[in-house]
């Protein structure tokens, strides 16, 4: 697949991600924070379906 998330889209993802999955582990937010599995998986992949969806492409153009 065609990347579509840039380096700061990115790096936001994965923190994001980290965040939220370490709140579920510690029972801080609960089950909810399992969510943060897909801003992780699409972060490190660089391929978000939404965006595919609606067109938009974070990452840098190429010369």
């Amino acid at each position: 697949m065609k990347t579509n998330v840039g380096t700061i889209d990115r790096a936001a993802r994965i923190v994001i991600g980290l965040v939220l999955i370490v709140l579920a582990l510690t029972g801080v937010i609960g089950a909810w924070g399992w969510i943060g599995l897909l801003p992780l998986a699409t972060g490190v992949f660089r391929v978000c379906p939404a965006y595919s969806l609606l067109g938009i492409n974070t990452c840098g153009r190429k010369a």
